[in-house]
């Protein structure tokens, strides 16, 4: 089973070899959201680091070791700006509310610079290895975490118990890669605010008569939770 998604605390000042290695798996994510994680290699991230090639492969030893980094820290950052804050909101509709919009931001700028998540899917579905095993891993914490906010809301009454949480979290996770499709392969207009509909369609299609009597922005607003059915 996944490891749950769980907040880190905050590290200390860390020592220049590590501020080295972040700054070379930043411009490495930088490189990878455009060329894709097969385009990596040493030589390019040297090229844009300013570095020598021996220096690069001193902190990773391998062009697979810098392909996980690089699929490890996208996945900090996307808990970071994804995950985490939706945490603030009650359990139910509001959070999973939460981690949608804060998907949708998320994917809203990648729609220019190129989602990891999806590109590598692409890249490693028939490639077994440790870095397809990386990737798997992470978005399979990430789905596992919608998943439990949908379990969640059905146990808050906010969802009818009765729908598949599984088939919930599917749908969900489809819009998100018909939105990267749509607006950055196919450049078709008004591709978020379609995924936005979407996903207020499958809430308004599985909402107790409770969770569909309040205004959305009434479940969101002050922390307040909706009232269970019954």
């Amino acid at each position: 089973m996944s490891a749950p998604l769980v907040p880190v605390k905050s590290a200390r000042v860390a020592p220049k070899g590590q501020q080295t290695k972040a700054v070379i798996v930043d411009a490495a994510l930088a490189l990878a959201a455009q060329i894709g994680l097969e385009g990596l290699s040493i030589g390019a991230v040297a090229e844009l680091t300013k570095m020598s090639k021996s220096g690069v492969f001193a902190h990773f030893g391998s062009r697979e070791e810098l392909q996980i980094s690089v699929v490890r820290e996208y996945h900090h950052r996307f808990e970071h700006e994804v995950f985490f804050p939706a945490l603030k909101e009650p359990r139910g509709l509001p959070r999973l509310r939460a981690m949608f919009g804060n998907w949708m931001k998320r994917t809203s700028t990648e729609i220019d610079s190129g989602c990891i998540y999806i590109s590598g899917a692409s890249e490693f579905d028939d490639r077994p290895g440790p870095v397809r095993d990386a990737l798997v891993e992470s978005v399979s914490i990430w789905q596992a975490a919608v998943l439990r906010a949908i379990e969640q809301a059905q146990a808050e009454g906010h969802l009818r118990a009765d729908e598949d949480a599984r088939q919930l979290a599917f749908e969900i996770h489809g819009l998100i890669l018909a939105l990267h499709y749509e607006a950055r392969f196919l450049r078709v207009p008004g591709s978020i605010a379609r995924a936005n509909t979407g996903f207020a369609n499958i809430l308004a299609r599985a909402a107790t008569a409770a969770a569909a009597a309040a205004p959305a922005a009434t479940a969101r607003a002050g922390g307040r939770r909706l009232k269970p059915v019954g």
